[in-house]
């Protein structure tokens, strides 16, 4: 059996920016595993612009921001294996994976980063009555046709949904010289990121429906129509408000969902709201020595804050492995090292985890958890809201202390928010346990 220090699962923006920042980070022994026949995971189809402002200062496609890191990686000389599948993580850190090449192998990793990215809700989901015509495609499925294998899904479009795929796509078919008719979204707010309803609906005229869904399909063999109706607030269609509609194409782009089948089969602790792993200040799940990054863990607004985030996985992964390296040779890490560094700014051994209590319009924090005597000098926690909030403020409290105190003209569930925790400030509440953070209004 080969062994790695470190495997990365997925080899798009998370696993590409993870390894280069392990590799920096003084791991040699790399290894990442990518099911498709090229690095760039889901960024190779994205061919509109507005990556790369935050990690490169210009803005970038797809490809090219994904080019950037492809370079980096071959630069660096970390190895990766193309084609290959993996099916099973075990507790002791085996990965068990296959190519046509090789079969199937196994891999005893030191650490694994999951970077598996994320998947589409499939209309099985949804429980639209009618039959199952064709013309009906996810937003993602019609991306790839039209940007990379030169398809034309469809002349008269309709889409469900105003995530940021299905806002893209509007824009894109129109460009392909498809008429886009509307644009349904089943909650009284959209998905997307606010420059994309801008940009993509609003300056091509294109209407967006908001608390509307599809309640009839109309075809058997090709799509012919389908029937919106507005919803309620319980999202109950309500009689009376149909329009009927005259499509050959319904595109989906009802929600990404986390790709943690083999997360779950690997013990690893799940979110309920986030669908993906609990992690602590490392991006280290509960299985310890399994970290996780980008949109397997939640899903992100901008590719930027992903390799962000992969690249501190990249690091506390780095970190994990050199300290077991070290603590199997019968050695100890350096004082200055913080991952091994356990006293307090009082001179005592701690071993203590603050737990982030998000409520009041806060659906989920990442991190779940901090212990920090072991963060980095500055962490970024991120987190969305769960509705519309106008001149409202972000709160945070350290028990029952609020420490911060931030006023926001509008959050959205559409845009990821943040907020800075300092390490040298978490060291001074030695009995902090629970970090609130809520939205509160005016």
């Amino acid at each position: 059996m080969k062994e790695y220090a470190i495997v990365i699962i997925g080899g798009g923006p998370a696993g590409l920016a993870a390894a280069a920042e392990a590799k920096r980070s003084g791991t040699d022994s790399i290894l990442i595993l990518e099911r498709d026949k090229e690095l760039g995971g889901i960024l190779n189809q994205c061919i509109h612009n507005g990556f790369g402002l935050h990690t490169f200062k210009e803005e970038l496609t797809g490809p090219e921001y994904a080019a950037r890191f492809i370079a980096q990686v071959e630069e660096l000389g970390i190895e990766y294996k193309l084609n290959t599948m993996v099916m099973d993580i075990g507790s002791d850190k085996v990965v068990t994976a296959m190519n046509r090449e090789e079969g199937m192998f196994k891999i005893q990793a030191g650490a694994v980063i999951l970077a598996m990215g994320c998947r589409e809700r499939p209309r099985g989901a949804l429980n639209i009555p009618g039959y199952r015509p064709a013309g009906i495609y996810s937003a993602g499925t019609a991306q790839r046709l039209v940007n990379r294998e030169g398809f034309l899904p469809g002349r008269e479009v309709v889409i469900l949904g105003s995530g940021d795929i299905g806002l893209i796509m509007a824009r894109r078919m129109t460009f392909e010289g498809a008429k886009v008719k509307v644009v349904a979204e089943l909650m009284p707010y959209s998905g997307g990121l606010k420059r994309n309803i801008v940009q993509c609906l609003n300056d091509y005229a294109i209407p967006l429906k908001l608390s509307h869904t599809v309640v009839e399909i109309r075809g058997k063999e090709r799509l012919t129509g389908v029937t919106i109706a507005q919803v309620d607030s319980k999202g109950k269609p309500i009689p009376g408000t149909e329009e009927d509609y005259d499509c050959d194409t319904l595109l989906l782009s009802v929600g990404l969902i986390p790709e943690n089948e083999l997360s779950r089969g690997a013990g690893v602790e799940m979110s309920p709201v986030t669908s993906g792993p609990l992690v602590n200040e490392s991006l280290e799940t509960n299985i310890e020595g399994v970290f996780a990054c980008g949109n397997v863990l939640h899903v992100h607004d901008l590719v930027d804050f992903v390799s962000e985030e992969a690249g501190a996985a990249g690091r506390n992964a780095a970190a994990y492995v050199q300290r077991k390296a070290l603590e199997g040779a019968g050695g100890k890490a350096s004082s200055g090292e913080k991952d091994s560094c356990k006293k307090t700014s009082s001179g005592e051994v701690s071993d203590r985890e603050i737990r982030l209590n998000p409520i009041e319009g806060v659906r989920y924090t990442v991190p779940a958890t901090i212990r920090p005597q072991v963060m980095e000098d500055k962490l970024t926690v991120r987190f969305r809201v769960g509705n519309v909030y106008k001149n409202c403020y972000i709160s945070v409290y350290f028990d029952e202390e609020r420490v911060l105190h931030r006023k926001r003209p509008v959050v959205a569930p559409g845009e990821m928010e943040e907020i800075k925790l300092e390490r040298e400030k978490l060291l001074a509440y030695p009995d902090l346990q629970t970090i609130t953070v809520k939205i509160e209004e005016e």
